[in-house]
C-alpha cells in the first residue's frame, strides 16, 4: 500500500479508538447543508454519523456532507435504515468511512452488515471506482481494496434485549469494529423507558465492555446525551465513543437558553 492513498484513507476515530483514546461523536438529522461538518469539526468533534434512520436525508443529501467531512478532516458515519447494500454499499461509495447498523440482533446479521461493507476476500462489496475516499484518484484494485476495508468500520447497535444474550457472538464477528448501545430503544425493549439508572441498562454495558474487550473491540455510548454522569461512570468502565446529541437537540438547547435569558431580564420599571 502505497503511504499516499495510506493517508488519504485516514480514519481519525479509528486511529483515536487503537490508541484507547474517547472519541466525541454527534448526530447529524437536521442541517442538510455541508458547513455542519466544518462546524462539527470547529466545535472539537471527531466524528459524527449521518442519521438516515431517523431522517428524511435524501442519499445525496447525506454523500455531501460525508464529502465536505472527509476534506475538513472528521470522520463520517451514517447510521443505515437497513441492514441491506441498497443502503449500506451506496452510502460507503458516497464517501462514509463507516457504517452504523441498527438493531442488529444477532452474529448472522451483523456478520451480513460486513459483507456489504467490506470488499473481497473479507466481504461481498462491489467495486465502485474511483470514490470520493481516494479523492477521486485511480489506485490498482487490490491496494484500494485493502486499504479501504482497513479504513472502513462497521458499527453494530445493540438495542433489544436478545442482542444483548448474543452479544459475546456479536462481538467476535469479523469485521465488525464497535458495538453501539442504543439507550433509548434499549430501555423500550426492556420494559423500562426512560430508566436509565435501571440496573438492566449498567449491566447491558458491562457485559458489552467485557464482551468487546475480550475480542479487542470497542463500546460506544449512546442516547444518553441527558446523562452526562453516566457517560462518564460507562467511559471509566471501558465504553471510548460517545454520541453526545444531535444537531437538533444542540440547536433547541441553544435557543432555549437564550430565550429564557431574555424573558428573565428585567425592565426597570
Amino acid at each position: 500500500m502505497s503511504e499516499s492513498l495510506r493517508q488519504i484513507l485516514r480514519n481519525h476515530v479509528k486511529e483515536k479508538l487503537a490508541r484507547d483514546e474517547v472519541v466525541a461523536s454527534m448526530i447529524v438529522r437536521l442541517v442538510r447543508e455541508v458547513e455542519i461538518a466544518r462546524i462539527a469539526k470547529t466545535a472539537g468533534f471527531d466524528g459524527f454519523y449521518v442519521d438516515l434512520e431517523h431522517s428524511m436525508f435524501s442519499i445525496d443529501t447525506c454523500s455531501q456532507i460525508c464529502m465536505m467531512a472527509l476534506e475538513v478532516g472528521i470522520t463520517p458515519f451514517v447510521r443505515v435504515p437497513t441492514h441491506g447494500p441498497e443502503y449500506v454499499s451506496r452510502v460507503l461509495d458516497g464517501g462514509a468511512l463507516g457504517v452504523i447498523a441498527p438493531h442488529v440482533r444477532s452474529a448472522a446479521e451483523a456478520a451480513a452488515v460486513v459483507r456489504h461493507a467490506k470488499y473481497p476476500p473479507v466481504g461481498e462489496r462491489s467495486a465502485g471506482g474511483p470514490l470520493p475516499q481516494y479523492r477521486f484518484r485511480n489506485f490498482p484494485v487490490e491496494e484500494a481494496n485493502a486499504a479501504a476495508n482497513d479504513a472502513t468500520m462497521v458499527i453494530a447497535m445493540i438495542e433489544t434485549k436478545g442482542a444483548v444474550d448474543r452479544v459475546e457472538e456479536i462481538a467476535a464477528v469479523p469485521g465488525v469494529d464497535m458495538l453501539l448501545i442504543g439507550t433509548n430503544d434499549l430501555c423500550g425493549d426492556l420494559g423500562i423507558h426512560g430508566q436509565y439508572d435501571h440496573k438492566l441498562v449498567r449491566a447491558a454495558y458491562r457485559r458489552a465492555i467485557a464482551a468487546c474487550r475480550d475480542v479487542g473491540k470497542h463500546v460506544g455510548v449512546g442516547g444518553l446525551a441527558s446523562r452526562p454522569d453516566l457517560v462518564a461512570e460507562i467511559v471509566a468502565e471501558g465504553a471510548r465513543y460517545v454520541s453526545i446529541g444531535a444537531d437538533l437537540s444542540f440547536l433547541m438547547g441553544a435557543a432555549a437558553e437564550k430565550a429564557k435569558f431574555v424573558h428573565g431580564l428585567k425592565t426597570g420599571k
